[in-house]
């Protein structure tokens, strides 16, 4: 009956595969949003055969292994296909090399089932073979290559496409040879002479991979295989002491002797220093777990190529961020599932060799297993092995199916009862720390996926949002009269940002698949991409379907193009900034901040922006902290009359107007100060002028406002709050009386012009607002200049203040 389970579940597999299959086909006009594409159909051929070499191979285990266990096939070759589609949907070249692979193992699989049915010559046989495997390892000292031409010389090269790894069926000949060994001799003791020869091999082969090929995963590899080895034949945990003592220092001599181990301990440890160097490979990995979140991008609709090498070290990053945690559950339960049914196995063996065997091969799938996962998500530093039955390469895979056969084989006991089994808690403890081992895996993949992944895919260095960007439209940002500032246009296919007010761009700021965001552009970017403002079952589907949000939303600001570009026009190349509100609503209508820049060409120009010593890529008017000296002296003597006051109460004053707290306002602003004596106190301009609105609006001091609506597709423009509440300084009749004494010339408006200056900074301060009396719209002014020029300032503020 075993051959019908196993039967069934291969077609379960089967069935997802080819629903994989269909999903890969249309993914390109799923990511287009549209039919006319060119559709992805090279990997069918590549899955068709997946099914007859499957076929083929369920046959022969039907007929020279039948009572095998019906599970453990199956799985694999469940991963296998799933591997081989993954790797076919990054590079069809790759997919095609595995597919061979794939034919390669499989047929070797079939043959010995066919000729190797007794393993008997294994054990026999076992000096040979792992002498051949130590004689193919050596040769990789003298002709060793490495396919991308930089890194550890692991590989000997066949031909100028084919190469193979003779350390991964070392591991396997390893299992063999230590299975072989330890089951000729009935009683062992731990220090024991027998025990020596095996020893000093295994710390001789780990200390020479790790010194002269820098190849961590296999010697680490090596050290856990022969550890749990050890304990099941003794029974003695102190062995586990003296093993983690062994990767301990083994892992202290790469960091200490090779470059690139160092720079794996230290990515490790704390990526987020090297985002760009030496940790990029896990940053980027970790960023496409992140964005895989529960269900995945979709496949073929994710990122997975942003990570290097993600056919095969960090394959399962990409499996990640296509299928998303659900996804790789499930790939973990199917890896489970192969070393349980193997632990099974080893405890039903019939003699010591073939449960040593077993054991083995459970150890050395597991194990490696476990490192590859727990590197690509920072549970684990990275070791560079493959992820059995998944990872490319023809290695790994061919070494893979041969431990399959040998669970297979074993497994295939029809009249022998099992050997006895004195000690069967070193088989528990392998089986507890494989389980913990995945579990662990499966559980900081969620906290990758659900509870950072939000924070990370935020970072600027998260390329995976310009590049969604290029295929949903992001909304506009338009000026209280809707008069177009940053829009986004098709070209050539695909999305693009436009700036069509460049001289606001410290302000509005950009999105760039460098350069990250700035501006209203990162802190809006929830509506104009769609993620907010649009109704949740909108944004689920897309999400499902597109693997993207849904188109994004329409922003209002409350600038007035107009007036914005008289502004700017005045300020010219000067540097300082300008802020003119509605001192009624806190609405800002000019903010001006020079020197600007062009974001339409921050691809060419990012790089000297940002080192540029006048800094045009800071907003002034929010983020620049300016010396105020007595610029705010029209609201002291509102508050206090001609007595000025003391440091005190001059401080306690300042607290009330918010000069120690940072604005809240959706935009970036300058943090707030605290602890700051009244000498060395700043403020940004956007402060003075909420400030300042105090005078032209009955004493309340309003919460500041910028952008003012959104463009929803239920209820079209929606008002957005503000994030703080207006709040009363003084009784309107205190501040009306005050500012007459600040009327020049017999203007319609009240004006005070200062100066400040701290640690040689000198700046010129410029403030005006409307009469008590003024009809119309109540406005406050701010201007601040970085130089000594008051007549500039003067004549700026009279400018606008006359419009």
């Amino acid at each position: 009956m075993n051959h019908h389970t196993q039967s069934r579940l291969l077609q379960y597999a089967g069935a997802f595969l080819f629903i994989q299959s269909i999903i890969l086909t249309l993914s390109p006009a799923v990511r287009e949003r549209t039919w006319d594409v060119d559709y992805r159909l090279l990997h069918w051929g590549g899955f068709i055969i997946w099914v007859g070499l499957v076929i083929l191979a369920h046959r022969a285990i039907v007929k020279y292994a039948p009572e095998a266990d019906p599970y453990i096939f199956p799985a694999a070759a469940f991963l296998s296909g799933w591997g081989l589609l993954t790797i076919w949907r990054l590079d069809q070249t790759f997919g095609l090399r595995q597919l061979a692979w794939l034919s390669i193992s499989i047929f070797v699989f079939i043959l010995a089932l066919r000729f190797a049915s007794n393993l008997n010559f294994l054990r026999k046989y076992k000096y040979v073979f792992l002498t051949g495997g130590l004689i193919i390892t050596a040769l990789t000292l003298i002709f060793g290559t490495n396919p991308l031409g930089f890194g550890p010389r692991l590989w000997l090269g066949i031909s100028n496409d084919v190469y193979f790894q003779p350390s991964e069926p070392l591991k396997i000949l390893l299992v063999i040879y230590l299975s072989a060994y330890l089951a000729d001799r009935a009683s062992l003791q731990l220090f024991s002479f027998p025990l020596l020869v095996p020893t000093l091999f295994v710390t001789g082969m780990a200390l020479l991979l790790l010194l002269v090929q820098r190849d961590l995963g296999t010697a680490s590899i090596f050290i856990l295989i022969f550890t749990i080895f050890i304990y099941i034949a003794t029974g003695k945990r102190r062995i586990l002491i003296g093993s983690t003592l062994s990767l301990a220092l083994t892992l202290l001599i790469g960091y200490f002797f090779i470059d690139i181990i160092r720079i794996r301990v230290v990515g490790w440890l704390n990526p987020w220093v090297d985002p760009t160097g030496g940790s990029y490979q896990i940053i980027q990995s970790l960023l496409a777990v992140a964005n895989g979140g529960t269900i995945g991008r979709g496949l073929g609709i994710g990122n997975p190529l942003l990570v290097p090498v993600s056919i095969s070290d960090f394959i399962y990053s990409a499996i990640a961020e296509e299928t998303g945690l659900v996804g790789t559950l499930g790939l973990i339960l199917l890896i489970w599932l192969i070393l349980a049914r193997g632990i099974i196995t080893a405890l039903r063996a019939p003699d010591r060799f073939r449960r040593y065997l077993a054991a083995g091969v459970v150890m050395y799938l597991g194990i490696q297993s476990i490192l590859i996962i727990g590197g690509n998500i920072r549970l684990l530093p990275l070791t560079g092995v493959t992820l059995p039955f998944v990872s490319y390469g023809g290695s790994s895979l061919l070494t893979s199916f041969i431990a399959l056969f040998l669970l297979i084989n074993i497994s295939n006991t029809e009249d022998e009862e099992p050997a006895s089994l004195e000690t069967p808690q070193p088989y528990s403890f392998l089986a507890g720390a494989l389980a913990l081992g995945l579990l662990s895996c499966a559980v900081v993949t969620s906290y990758w996926a659900l509870v950072r992944g939000p924070d990370l895919l935020t970072r600027t260095d998260n390329p995976r949002r310009a590049i969604a960007d290029r295929f949903v439209p992001r909304g506009e940002i338009v000026d209280k009269n809707n008069q177009p500032i940053n829009i986004t246009e098709r070209v050539d296919g695909i999305y693009v940002r436009q700036y069509l007010y460049p001289d606001l761009a410290p302000i509005t700021g950009y999105t760039h698949p460098v350069y990250g965001q700035a501006g209203l552009e990162a802190t809006l970017d929830s509506y104009l991409r769609g993620l907010q403002g649009n109704p949740t079952s909108l944004i689920l589907w897309d999400q499902l379907l597109y693997g993207t949000p849904p188109s994004g939303l329409d922003v209002r600001l409350s600038i007035d193009l107009s007036l914005q570009k008289q502004a700017d026009q005045l300020l010219g190349a000067r540097r300082g900034a300008i802020i003119l509100m509605n001192a009624e609503t806190g609405e800002i209508l000019v903010m001006a901040s020079h020197p600007t820049y062009n974001p339409n060409q921050l691809t060419e120009e990012g790089e000297a922006l940002s080192q540029n010593s006048n800094a045009p890529l800071l907003n002034r008017a929010t983020q620049g902290l300016y010396p105020i000296g007595n610029t705010l002296l029209p609201l002291i003597r509102a508050q206090f009359g001609e007595d000025f006051p003391e440091d005190e109460g001059l401080q306690i004053f300042y607290e009330s107007l918010g000069l120690y707290q940072a604005p809240q306002i959706n935009m970036p602003v300058a943090f707030s100060q605290t602890n700051i004596n009244i000498e060395n106190l700043r403020a940004s301009p956007l402060q003075i002028v909420s400030a300042t609105s105090a005078l032209s609006h009955d004493g309340i001091i309003p919460a500041p406002r910028i952008a003012t609506a959104v463009n929803t597709l239920e209820q079209g423009w929606v008002v957005l709050p503000a994030l703080s509440q207006p709040r009363e300084l003084y009784p309107a009749e205190r501040s009306n009386e005050a500012v007459l004494s600040f009327i020049k010339n017999g203007n319609s408006y009240w004006s005070h012009v200062s100066q400040a200056s701290l640690n040689e900074t000198i700046v010129t301060w410029y403030i005006a607002g409307t009469l008590p009396d003024w009809q119309g719209v109540p406005l406050a002014l701010v201007i601040v200049l970085e130089e000594n020029n008051i007549p500039l300032a003067e004549f700026i503020g009279n400018n606008l203040m006359s419009e």
